[in-house]
């Protein structure tokens, strides 16, 4: 009986590490901190270089004229695998860093205007942070 009282024991030494382990520091473990926000107050991000959105300038023009945008247009192809937010993220740094050169730009308006053409919708509630 000793025997088996002394394994008893090895046992639940051995088995020791691995109960904490699992148990961890419950109750009082700290929680871990919720990553920071994202810069955009929106979270969308622009994956592509804004410089090349200078193309969009021609088309909004020719949107904002009631002219016709030809068919074989920049602007729309590089909007096109964007999800909306992001695609609209784009279009404000664009407007931000003045790329677009539009003198009488009204952003909401010209905004929903560009992404509309490009098939894209603007988000609910979403404003260029200029």
């Amino acid at each position: 009986m000793a025997m088996s009282s002394k394994k008893l024991v090895f046992l639940l030494l051995a088995l020791s590490p691995m109960i904490a382990a699992v148990n961890g520091c419950a109750p009082h473990c700290p929680t871990p901190a919720s990553p920071p926000p994202p810069s955009g107050s929106h979270g969308g991000t622009c994956p592509i270089n804004t410089l090349k959105l200078g193309v969009c300038a021609n088309v909004l023009n020719l949107l904002k004229l009631h002219l016709g945008v030809p068919a074989n247009e920049q602007c729309c192809p590089l909007l096109a695998e964007l999800v909306d937010l992001d695609a609209a993220v784009c279009l404000c740094t664009a407007i931000k860093a003045s790329i677009l050169g539009v003198i009488h730009l009204d952003v909401p308006v010209d905004l929903v205007l560009l992404l509309n053409h490009c098939g894209k919708t603007c988000p609910p509630g979403f404003t260029c942070p200029i």
